[in-house]
């Protein structure tokens, strides 16, 4: 099937949004630190949509060939977007796609390493890491959360301060954590309802090796401190007192925390998964507004 919508399936295009998030609360950061620069921003914003995007496809083609996504009980956060299980797009094409994306993201990197030199290079050689071993190494030896926390969390918001003047000040630092806990916590919470479907395939996420409810306490314990974290930032003067506004978000996890506590052998409830993500891009974005307003 040609067009536009089975590459965005791949590409997973709803979960795009995060990126987006990411770039925000990094450039308020920045902006609070006395260093922004629109068009920086929105080639970060570009660069790290793409990989993004790269990510996501490597890792549907990878589950279809392995199986995984022709076993897993879909749902708009979690078991792929079966664009390639139901013959949309050939996997060839959605190669192809994937490494104009990576080139894409490369593209911007290498960009930005003209203009800020060395500081760079550890966020690039992680970044690049990130998006080639995902999903057939770092996914399957236990560090699949850890990298994407990274990837598409801490690094992705203290890699947008860089960018601007090649320094990433305290807020910048300081906002990374939480960014870090939520994409962490989002990927782990979206790996429950694929936990038998990932055992087959070959999988060893924090699920599978932890069981349900060690990790389902995981994911509680990183999600209450992000709110934590900025409140203990903002008394340090790290992050200004608004930004524990930023917390409040928190307050949407009420159904994944009952869950994780209570209910952690039952399939993890719709509305935890949809909060679970809101949670991730309404803190980020809030955390991010607040230093902008703060500048």
């Amino acid at each position: 099937m040609s067009g536009i919508k089975p590459l965005l399936g791949v590409a997973r295009a709803p979960f795009l949004l995060l990126p987006v998030a990411l770039v925000v609360c990094g450039a308020g950061a920045a902006a609070y630190g006395g260093s922004f620069r629109w068009d920086r921003t929105v080639v970060a914003l570009v660069g790290l949509v793409a990989l993004h995007a790269a990510v996501n496809i490597f890792n549907e083609i990878s589950d279809y060939r392995r199986g995984i996504d022709l076993e897993t009980v879909r749902t708009p956060f979690s078991g792929g977007s079966g664009t390639l299980p139901a013959g949309q797009l050939s996997p060839r094409a959605a190669l192809i796609f994937g490494i104009c994306m990576a080139a894409l993201g490369a593209a911007t990197g290498v960009y930005f390493l003209v203009l800020v030199g060395r500081p760079l290079v550890p966020l690039l050689v992680i970044g690049a890491v990130s998006v080639l071993g995902y999903t057939d190494l770092l996914a399957r030896a236990g560090l699949g959360e850890i990298a994407a926390g990274l990837g598409l969390g801490g690094l992705a918001v203290a890699g947008t301060a860089l960018v601007q003047d090649g320094h990433v000040g305290a807020a910048a630092l300081a906002a990374s954590l939480p960014a870090f806990l939520m994409t962490f916590d989002l990927l782990l919470l979206n790996e429950f309802p694929d936990e038998r479907a990932d055992r087959r395939g070959g999988r060893r996420n924090l699920v599978l090796l932890l069981g349900r409810r060690p990790a389902a306490a995981l994911w509680a314990v990183a999600a209450l401190l992000v709110p934590a974290w900025i409140i203990v930032a903002a008394a340090f003067g790290w992050l200004p007192p608004l930004a524990i506004a930023a917390g409040f978000p928190t307050l949407l996890l009420a159904p994944g925390l009952v869950w994780a506590f209570r209910d952690w052998d039952s399939e993890v409830p719709r509305s935890a998964l949809a909060t679970n993500v809101v949670w991730n891009l309404a803190t980020n974005v809030l955390l991010g507004l607040v230093l902008f307003a703060l500048a």
